[in-house]
């Protein structure tokens, strides 16, 4: 049988197995935020190569200002959490157990890759340097990059646990409910960037962080408990848009939706009221856009793909900076290789670097198949080993926040 034709009985199979009921559109607007988070990574991270062969990240936002824009499309992390409070308060109406029983299972399926990856890395570490000789440099790099997307589970987790409050709050203030969250974030950006910048403390912006994040997850519950009409969404869409423009064009906000090497303002860590205003945008176009979108996914070819990146979300997102990582660090063993390793400071490291994507794409299939086995129950591991992997979880968490 064919490539092709095995392809295509795949998809029929599960066309077939999937139920009526099954909303395309959320999961489908699920899987391309989720893959606009490594194709973004892979896209605008580059690394540099030290004199005793060690790497070290780099950007080639750090050069190329106008390449903004592309940060624009590839920071989906709003629909993300909108298609999730949408997800979970179906799954809320669903439960049969307690809330506390519903929240202790889904908590679980965040937690189980993630102690997983870092469990892995903290084995890895010792074996690559005294083993491999990998320069202690290139282990810190590789650590902060397999951190880097870990954040986004650990503030999902916390919005995830808030999800009974954010239902009881979309049945009270339906759209609305959002509102205080996007003003408590203009709040704190007005004191940081405002007239008394220099007497406001530098963690006050921290304060961003749970509100920043729970807009457009409280956005998704509201739409989820159908009090969310399309007038409501062309709002989002138009407000988000203005508010988006005035902010970058007057208010002098970074262009760039992920940091840049050098700026001293960024948008996203902790996130800025730019990032609201783009994810109230991209809210109101994916809610007005629901309809069209799932009907597109009625065709089997374009379905199957969704429904596999569904199942290997968590993976995806543990476990794609481990597959840059797995070609550059043996790469740099040979000095500097076109848009894998050297400075991303030319118009030939980016088309490089595109070619480069395909084999990233490959190495994160070929890593998940091994690595998916973490997103499932760990029936199999005793006390004992799950123990041991909280161990070297932590142990990691310290080597690559440079505690240790």
């Amino acid at each position: 049988m064919s490539s092709l034709a095995l392809m295509s009985r795949t998809a029929r199979r599960i066309e077939a197995a999937t139920p009526a009921h099954r909303d395309r559109a959320v999961d489908g607007l699920r899987a391309l935020a989720l893959l606009a988070v490594p194709t973004g990574h892979w896209l605008l991270g580059g690394f540099t190569l030290s004199a005793d062969g060690a790497l070290h990240n780099a950007s080639p936002l750090g050069t190329f200002a106008g390449l903004a824009p592309v940060s624009w499309v590839l920071q989906m992390l709003g629909i993300f959490f909108l298609v999730g409070g949408y997800a979970s308060v179906l799954s809320y109406r669903r439960r049969k157990g307690s809330t506390r029983a519903w929240l202790g299972g889904r908590l679980a399926r965040l937690g189980r890759p993630v102690l997983g990856v870092t469990a892995v890395w903290a084995a890895l570490l010792p074996l690559l340097h005294f083993g491999l000789g990998v320069p202690v440099d290139t282990l810190r790099t590789a650590s902060t990059l397999v951190v880097q997307p870990l954040w986004f589970v650990g503030v999902y987790t916390v919005v995830t646990a808030l999800t009974p409050y954010c239902v009881r709050a979309a049945r009270r203030l339906g759209a609305w409910a959002a509102a205080p969250l996007l003003g408590s974030v203009a709040v704190v950006d007005l004191l940081r960037y405002g007239p008394y910048a220099d007497a406001v403390p530098s963690w006050l912006g921290l304060l961003n962080i749970l509100p920043g994040w729970l807009f457009a997850y409280q956005l998704g519950v509201s739409w989820g408990e159908g009090r969310v009409t399309r007038r409501h969404a062309w709002a989002l869409l138009l407000g988000g848009a203005v508010l988006f423009a005035v902010l970058l064009l007057l208010l002098g906000y970074p262009a760039s939706m992920v940091g840049v090497p050098g700026e001293a303002r960024t948008n996203s860590h902790p996130p800025s009221l730019l990032v609201l205003a783009l994810a109230a945008a991209q809210s109101g176009a994916a809610i007005l856009l629901r309809d069209r979108f799932g009907a597109l996914l009625r065709r089997p070819a374009l379905w199957a793909p969704v429904v596999v990146v569904n199942l290997s979300a968590m993976t995806v997102l543990c476990w794609h900076q481990t597959a840059m990582l797995a070609a550059a660090i043996p790469a740099s063993y040979t000095g500097e290789v076109p848009g894998l390793v050297g400075a991303p400071d030319s118009a030939g490291w980016i088309l490089a670097r595109l070619a480069w994507m395909p084999v990233f794409a490959g190495l994160l299939v070929l890593i998940g198949r091994y690595a998916r086995g973490f997103e499932s129950p760990w029936t199999k591991a005793g006390p004992a080993r799950r123990a041991l992997a909280g161990l070297l979880a932590a142990g990691f968490g310290v080597f690559a926040l440079g505690l240790g």
